[in-house]
């Protein structure tokens, strides 16, 4: 008997068989049915209402982004491959601070790869940040040992970046009434770039000539170069007496790998050495991101920018790090600060401590030994060609005067090889860790000269080509740490018991306020490390980064359809960053319009401290506008104020939606005011995921905002940094956009540089466009709408047993609330801090703490949370106010409750004297989800008032963890 075959049939279509839009859901959190259940818990039908009540009429979008529809990850892989194919990767001899670099496997896969380092937070909860604090660490003393200096900082943005700090720096400490800084001229020219667009807004004026002629200069400060930009190294000790002479500050560019062959700066007695860690296992990608660093005396720790970590100890004196200062300009100095720093690059820059732990200092100087023993074969087969060399003295860069410059050029590139062009009739060639002998062997022959590399060799190991006096005799990383990871075997295992103590994205939700702590999805950051993203040189051929180009264009595109706005520049490199270059922008267009003399600047009492920061390095006086009791811009003070300065008004900051976490219905009446007279509007852009799909700041009426990439479009903190922070800005202010000078772009006005490199950190910026492909305009709207039904959901769930300070309409709040714990303090005793870290024991990091307001903790969810995580985290926090209301009630005292005890350690579990008023099972496993699954903090809560009486930046003896 026959047997009929059935078809299968499905009510699916053939669009939704094809799967391109299943990312939409794999990124977002709840489900169909959770977003439903939690839509009825804040008192809405739909997504759609609950946005409307939510969001101000007047600003919502009536029609969908203008974008493709979703791809799928395979569809993203292969286009992402793509633009990869059409970057051609050449050999690289451009230098000027970028070089090829071997990173270690066992780095990349475990550090750059792992989402256990790359989604962890800043570290400022300490306690469970003692992995990544101790990298960190191990940073600041690779970079004193071999820079020779008394204290380093945990990394800046990039040696341009660095070097313009360490102006400012020297401007501070120096004694010195001038307001001259000098800069010798073999300093790398985007460095000088940055350096003059940051002097020219702090009235300094910067002079340029020969190392030679600083003495005839009456100055605060100066900068060289060691070794220059051409190659040539020099004895720079007089120089330097003769700057301090007149009580100026001396810095020093410094590369650190020449630095295991060349007398440190600090043995020459400079003030500061800054540069870049690049070089130590991290890939060029384009122009970054990397670390750069900034050394200098212990005198100047209290003047130094950025992050640096100390070394402290927790309740049982158990040796403990935590940031003994940070971010310390913005928030302390505010309007009178000279920096502005925020995002660091912790990533990268514990993979560069890793390469030094990893390689040890024998193996960095044979390194340094390989890369100057070619060199100078290189050097003798040109000189036996009767090649002319600019320099006698160099350690892995020479400069050549050719007859034919384009011609050599051209013969280099015929053989896939790219060489530095400097003048008329300069090639500059710098060699690195990657050269080979072959390697050298090509380069002869592009200007055919004979390659006998045996004689060669002889011949090299001959000559003096660093000068006895600049050889380094002093030892380095001679810390234990530097010395006991050689085998893969170990320094696997060194990197995993480190992020074994860290707390990250992979453990649980990270909740914290104005930082968005999102999902960075692992096709996200696959091009990150593929070789057609990741080893181009930033001023490589604009014909071999084609790819990079469109994925750029196409990038910046999205975000001009995405944000209201007309131009995008990609070269800021963090959202500090952005915000400078948005206020430099600004002051260009006003000085265009011969009105340079605005320099008023609108900022709200609430703002992030970077604002008034970015606005006082910009050379503007801030003038505070108040806030009302719902947190929103007083709007007849703003009005006042801005009558009061309208001759002299430059801008107004604000951040939309609030830093208090509404939607303002008077933010449209706010830019129109500063508009009559004559301000321009710069719209923070940190609060843009609440944006995306749903309202555009070009179209509110701001002029231009900063994007951070690192938040709304996924790019990873890693720790602190890597982030971007592009601007988009409205048609007049953009050809006011930073211009570079090494890869100058037409339609911009020239100078404005505010970055080592044209794209900033260009690597990662394939990590938002993925983003925005596999989410379209459907996902992009519908992450936004999720995001703030997700704060809603978790304020409604709260509410009753803490008060939720701000709301906007409808009693809504943004994409995050405030929950306000002064209330509980009075009543209590227990603080803010106390719930920050007993949520540790819950298995959470903690929400914000005491900012924008002191006394509360901000929450934000993002929109890749499960409603099951937002469950968990809101069980917790309504079982910790029990453990308060224990305390209120007097069944335990403050002093005595877990709050005050919280974290709770293994160290604590297992000691015999314990005498606690709870056992020790409510200590650790307080819930069912954290006796299932445990994250433990390695430390009991810091001590920082130790850690602040006893500074320490360095790495302490090993034996100090070993006794624990």
């Amino acid at each position: 008997m026959a047997i009929m075959e059935k078809s299968v049939s499905s009510s699916k279509s053939l669009e939704q068989l094809l799967g391109h839009d299943e990312f939409i859901n794999r990124h977002l959190g709840p489900s169909p049915d959770e977003i439903q259940s939690m839509l009825e818990t804040v008192g809405a039908s739909s997504l759609t209402e609950f946005i409307a009540s939510t969001v101000p009429a007047d600003i919502l979008l009536k029609d969908d982004l203008n974008l493709a529809s979703p791809f799928s990850e395979a569809q993203t892989l292969q286009q992402l491959q793509s633009y990869g194919e059409q970057n051609e990767v050449f050999k690289s001899y451009i230098g000027m601070g970028y070089y090829g670099t071997h990173v270690p496997q066992v780095i990349q896969r475990n550090v750059l790869e792992n989402p256990g380092w790359y989604t962890a937070y800043t570290p400022y909860q300490a306690e469970i940040a003692q992995g990544r604090l101790e990298a960190l660490l191990n940073f600041q003393q690779m970079v004193m040992d071999l820079t020779g200096m008394e204290m380093a900082n945990a990394s800046l943005l990039d040696e341009a970046t660095a070097a313009a700090e360490a102006m400012a720096l020297c401007k501070r400490a120096s004694k010195h009434k001038s307001n001259t800084f000098f800069v010798a001229d073999d300093v790398h020219p985007q460095t000088l770039d940055v350096v003059r667009t940051r002097a020219k807004y702090f009235g300094f004026e910067v002079v340029v000539g020969p190392l030679a002629t600083v003495c005839e200069q009456e100055i605060f400060g100066a900068l060289f170069s060691y070794p220059g930009t051409t190659g040539n190294v020099e004895d720079l000790t007089e120089c330097v007496a003769q700057v301090h002479s007149q009580k100026g500050l001396v810095a020093v560019a410094s590369d650190l790998l020449s630095l295991a062959l060349l007398k440190p700066p600090g043995e020459m007695d400079v003030d500061i050495v800054v540069g870049s860690a690049q070089r130590f296992g991290v890939p060029m990608g384009f122009g970054g991101p990397h670390a750069a660093f900034l050394a200098t005396r212990d005198a100047y720790k209290r003047s130094t920018p950025g992050r640096i970590i100390g070394v402290s100890k927790d309740r049982r004196g158990k040796t403990a790090l935590r940031m003994a200062m940070q971010t310390r300009e913005q928030h302390i100095r505010r309007d009178k600060a000279t920096s502005n720093i925020c995002t660091a690059q912790a990533l990268l820059a514990n993979m560069a401590s890793f390469y030094a732990v990893y390689h040890g200092p024998d193996g960095i100087r044979r390194i340094a030994e390989r890369v100057h023993r070619l060199t100078s074969m290189l050097a003798c087969g040109l000189r036996s060609n009767g090649t002319e060399l600019l320099h006698d003295h160099f350690f892995d860069t020479i400069t050549v005067r050719v007859g034919d410059q384009k011609g050599l050029i051209a013969a280099a590139i015929g053989k896939r090889i790219n060489l530095r062009t400097i003048d008329d009739d300069l090639v500059g060639i710098s060699l690195d860790e990657t050269t080979t002998v072959e390697d050298v062997q090509a380069l002869l022959s592009v200007f055919g000269a004979a390659a006998d590399i045996d004689a060669l060799a002889a011949e090299a190991c001959e000559g003096t080509v660093i000068p006895e006096v600049i050889q380094r005799t002093s030892d380095y990383l001679t810390h234990p740490v530097f010395n006991r990871y050689h085998s893969e075997t170990e320094m696997l295992r060194y990197l995993k018991r480190l992020e074994n103590k860290d707390f990250s994205l992979t453990h649980g939700m990270i909740p914290l306020g104005s930082c968005t702590m999102k999902l960075n999805a692992t096709t996200e950051m696959v091009p990150v490390t593929q070789n057609g993203f990741a080893n181009l040189h930033p001023f490589a051929p604009e014909d071999q980064v084609v790819g990079y180009q469109k994925l750029i264009k196409q990038l910046g595109d999205w975000l001009v359809e995405i944000t209201g706005y007309d131009s995008i520049s990609m070269q800021p490199n963090s959202g500090a960053q952005g915000e400078y270059a948005g206020l430099l922008a600004i002051r260009r267009y006003h000085a265009s319009l011969g009105q340079e003399h605005r320099n008023i600047c609108l900022i709200p009492s609430s703002a992030h401290g970077t604002n008034p920061a970015s606005a006082s390095m910009m050379g503007l006086k801030v003038v505070v506008v108040k806030t009302d009791d719902d947190g929103n811009i007083d709007i007849a003070d703003l009005t006042a104020k801005a009558e009061q300065h309208s001759e002299n008004l430059s801008s107004l900051m604000i951040t939309y939606p609030s830093t208090h976490g509404v939607f303002e219905t008077t933010v449209g009446t706010a830019c129109e005011i500063v508009h009559e007279h004559g301000g321009q509007v710069y719209m923070d852009g940190a609060n843009m995921n609440a944006l995306v799909g749903v309202a555009k700041p070009g179209l509110i009426g701001s002029d231009v905002s900063h994007l951070n990439l690192h938040k709304t479009f996924c790019i990873p903190h890693g720790g602190g940094g890597p982030g971007m922070g592009p601007i988009g800005v409205k048609s007049h202010l953009a050809p006011f956009l930073p211009n570079h000078s090494v890869c100058p772009e037409d339609g911009l006005e020239p100078g404005g540089a505010v970055a080592s490199a044209q794209f900033g950190s260009a690597a990662i910026l394939p990590i938002s466009w993925a983003y925005i492909y596999m989410m379209g305009a459907e996902g992009l709207k519908r992450a936004t709408e999720v995001a703030i039904l997700n704060a809603n959901y978790i304020a409604r769930r709260l509410e009753g047993s803490f008060d939720i300070l701000y709301k906007g309409q409808n009693g809504r709040v943004a994409h995050e609330c405030i929950v306000d714990i002064r209330p509980i303090k009075a009543e209590s005793g227990i603080t803010e801090e106390d719930i920050a870290k007993r949520l540790m024991d819950y298995g959470f990091h903690a929400p914000t703490m005491s900012w924008p307001v002191a006394g509360t903790i901000m929450i934000e969810p993002t929109e890749s949370e499960s409603k099951a995580e937002l469950d968990r985290f809101c069980d917790a926090l309504l079982q910790i106010r029990e453990e308060i209301r224990e305390v209120e009630s007097g069944k335990i005292s403050a002093e005595q409750s877990p709050l005050r005890h919280a974290p709770h350690t293994l160290d604590d579990i297992v000691d015999p004297d314990w005498d606690r008023q709870y056992d020790r099972q409510k200590a650790v496993q307080p819930t069912a989800a954290t006796r299932e699954s445990k994250f433990w903090p390695t430390v009991n809560r810091i001590d920082n008032v130790f850690g602040d009486r006893n500074f320490v930046c360095s790495c302490p003896p090993i034996s100090d963890y070993e006794e624990e």
